[in-house]
């Protein structure tokens, strides 16, 4: 795939909520997540398992309300940028928030093999 195939592809799992699923199709076995700050978990996941992981946690604590996600924004040759900006809520006592964050992923062959959010 191209960079811009990846990132579509990225792009649209997200929106359509397929995003896990998408995981093993467009990431690297040894692709590495970095967050801006540590939630608990650490502040980088490295392997699609941990990056699998994050997801899940994710899924299982936060209820998303309404968000949007930009187009992809691509740097030739090997990344892109995609801003998200969402209302969501904590399952386990109903706070509800507001974030936007910047992603920029890194892509090596036809694989992501970096991902980092700024929050």
């Amino acid at each position: 795939m191209t960079l811009r195939e990846i990132a579509e592809t990225l792009v649209n799992g997200c929106r359509n909520h397929t995003e896990s699923e998408n995981l093993g199709r467009l990431y690297a076995s040894d692709a590495v997540s970095v967050e801006a700050m540590d939630n608990g978990m650490g502040r980088e996941a490295k392997g699609l398992d941990a990056i699998r992981g994050k997801h899940a946690w994710w899924n299982e604590n936060m209820e998303m309300i309404s968000g949007s996600v930009s187009d992809p924004m691509l740097h030739p040759d090997d990344r892109f940028a995609v801003v998200f900006d969402f209302k969501g809520r904590e399952k386990a006592n109903g706070k509800e928030f507001e974030m936007k964050e910047v992603a920029v992923y890194t892509v090596a062959g036809d694989k992501i093999v970096r991902e980092e959010f700024f929050y």
